[in-house]
């Protein structure tokens, strides 16, 4: 049985489980999955991949195991402000 394909504004964490190339792990943002012809449990998505702040830095289209990619929220992302509506209004008096 496959695992169910990401969707996109999916946050991936895409680790050497997912596909040997990634010896150092990257977080993405899924744009689409590729309708592009794989091995059985393999799939290519389109994704952004993040930095540490969670801004989108590259573009890629990467090769994965749908079923090995980790779906957690990275905790910079839990971490990182929320804006704020006023912030924009304060110190004008």
């Amino acid at each position: 049985m496959n695992a169910p394909l990401p969707e996109a504004g999916d946050l991936v964490y895409v680790t050497r489980a997912a596909n040997v190339q990634f010896v150092k792990p990257i977080w993405c943002r899924v744009i689409r999955v590729l309708n592009w012809i794989t091995y059985d449990g393999w799939c290519w998505l389109d994704v952004y991949q993040l930095d540490a702040r969670g801004d989108a830095v590259a573009r890629r289209s990467i090769f994965v195991q749908p079923a090995k990619l980790d779906r957690k929220q990275p905790v910079t992302a839990a971490l990182r402000p929320a804006s704020n509506p006023d912030s924009s209004v304060r110190g004008r008096g």
